[in-house]
């Protein structure tokens, strides 16, 4: 049986500044939401930038306005919906019951606008530090701009989400003064059991090649200074007498200087870019292949993949006082570092020589940063339609 949230065939909008072929946590959010709201039977559609490549979507509508390239920051892209008439006259042609918004941009304004037009809810999820991604290309001036109107994109949603409790603090720096409800993100790489998720590793490693004793590291994600990529390159210099391999996969705008870091440190023997890996199994088998998942970021907030590579057994090294490790216990499901990268390559030297604290961090990250998307939506789900039945009985 249906639930409220569609039962007279309207749809659930999700908004969001990127969808595939672009790949960071909140697209894979996205990504997420859709297929198990299709999945569970209700209708939705993703309204994201227009991009040359054109992602599956079986099952749900995919609706692209206008937009330019990023030429930093390929394959993201500038929306400008105001030059798009089809776009706005797609929106007021669909029954919208709620619209969810990913992203306090173009593809915001559309989700407020939408809102405002069909007369129905509007969440808005904070994932990511806007101010810090605006810092890095724009003047001041214009940043104060711009964040008055997030502030403002914000404060016109029925219910602002985010990933985490720690969140908050961001989002009241930034200004944002109602209340805040926190929806985590969910795992989509599941295994039935710890047992399972040993093998798997097992198997991970022999597959790509990794010898027993040897030690993977791992990052994935954007490759930005802001993560910390610069950190982690000049710890694994520091560590030329142990068998640490260090593997990086994703892209971004430091490519090319961590490449001519990596040759000045003389450490391209140890360090692999393997750029954007798309297939879901084998960046899973990497996941599972590595000892510890490296992620020294003050950037991110709820980062997805910490939580994937938790899924795999494979405990983070996080940050002392990053937001994103909120969720981590140091020594039980992951570790703490200073973002140095001495106390990173000590940590690491550390672990490699004890590594039955990676054993136990790996099963507590395991058994505690992971959740089933499945699980997240049947909640999702369920506020939708708290929040559809309030703002029905506002309107009475």
């Amino acid at each position: 049986m249906r639930n409220r949230v569609d039962s007279n065939d309207k749809v659930i909008g999700l908004f969001n500044d990127s969808f595939p072929p672009v790949l960071d946590g909140v697209t894979l959010t996205v990504e997420n939401y859709v297929h198990w709201l299709t999945t569970m039977g209700y209708k939705s559609c993703v309204v994201t930038p227009w991009n040359p490549v054109m992602p599956s979507h079986d099952g749900f509508d995919l609706y692209r306005f206008f937009s330019l390239p990023i030429p930093s920051r390929a394959p993201y892209r500038y929306g400008y919906p105001k030059v798009d008439p089809f776009i706005w006259r797609k929106l007021r042609r669909t029954p919208f019951s709620l619209v969810h918004s990913h992203c306090p941009f173009s593809s915001g304004r559309l989700a407020l606008y939408s809102s405002r037009y069909h007369d129905v809810p509007l969440v808005a999820t904070f994932h990511s530090k806007y101010r810090t991604d605006l810092e890095h290309s724009l003047p001041p001036w214009m940043v104060k701009r711009i964040m008055k109107r997030v502030l403002d994109f914000f404060n016109a949603a029925d219910e602002v989400w985010i990933p985490q409790a720690q969140v908050e603090d961001t989002v009241r720096e930034y200004g944002y003064k109602g209340r805040l409800t926190v929806v985590e993100n969910g795992i989509d790489l599941a295994m039935e059991n710890f047992d399972s998720i040993l093998d798997f590793k097992a198997e991970s490693r022999r597959r790509i090649g990794i010898d027993r004793s040897e030690m993977l590291l791992l990052f994935v994600g954007q490759h930005i200074w802001e993560k910390g990529v610069e950190v982690i390159i000049r710890a694994i210099s520091m560590l030329r007498d142990l068998p640490v391999r260090m593997a990086f996969i994703g892209t971004g705008y430091a490519v090319d200087d961590m490449k001519s870091l990596i040759r000045s440190l003389g450490v391209e023997d140890r360090v692999t870019l393997h750029g954007v890996i798309r297939d879901r199994d084998t960046l899973k088998q990497y996941y599972a292949a590595a000892s510890l998942f490296l992620f020294p970021s003050f950037y991110d907030n709820a980062p997805l993949v910490v939580r994937e590579a938790a899924m795999m057994g494979t405990p983070s090294i996080l940050l002392h006082g990053a937001t994103a490790a909120e969720v981590i216990v140091d020594g039980e499901n992951g570790f703490l570092a200073n973002r140095t990268p001495e106390s990173y390559a000590a940590l690491i030297r550390e672990l490699y020589n004890n590594p039955e604290r990676i054993d136990i961090a790996a099963k507590g990250a395991s058994s505690t940063l992971t959740r089933s998307w499945r699980d997240v939506m049947e909640e999702v789900v369920q506020r939708y339609n708290e929040i559809i039945e309030r703002h029905v009985r506002r309107k009475k």
